[in-house]
């Protein structure tokens, strides 16, 4: 697996752990009035879980696993994967502690243009990627050249 995708993956996991304590901790909140902060954390949970979780974790395994381009390096161009990474985290940084009450409105906006930008930076790298092959191509043999409609 490359390096890029142990880290996304890595990454993807420790969002996960740090989702799924800021959602117990938001549930504790509810029932004790000693965490009543709690609640206030919930744009935070939210994009550990959603972009930081999900979405990392899309990227990781698609790194790894789509096909790699003929002739080219084996898994294109690692540095716009490692930019992606950064973007996203810094993003899921911003956006969720931008969601709080107390923080700058530029800090959400900030926060979601990186994740965009992580986005689309990802999906430039990815695109060469992804192709589909013939049935030669993936060692099935194709129907015989005298059969009915054959090419």
């Amino acid at each position: 697996m490359p390096r890029a995708s142990v880290w996304l993956v890595r990454t993807a996991l420790l969002h996960l752990t740090l989702g799924a304590g800021i959602g117990a901790l938001a549930l504790a909140g509810k029932a004790s009035a000693a965490l009543a902060f709690a609640p206030v954390l919930r744009p935070v949970h939210v994009e550990c879980i959603l972009i930081g979780w999900t979405l990392q974790l899309a990227f990781g395994v698609a790194y790894w696993i789509l096909p790699r381009r003929p002739g080219g390096p084996s898994g294109g161009d690692a540095a716009r994967v490692w930019t992606a990474w950064a973007l996203l985290n810094a993003g899921v940084l911003g956006a969720g502690l931008g969601g709080l009450s107390a923080a700058p409105e530029w800090a959400l906006a900030s926060g979601r243009l990186a994740e965009v930008a992580a986005g689309v930076l990802f999906a430039t790298h990815a695109w060469p990627r992804v192709r589909s092959y013939t049935p030669a191509q993936r060692g099935v043999p194709g129907p015989p050249a005298n059969a009915p409609g054959a090419r």
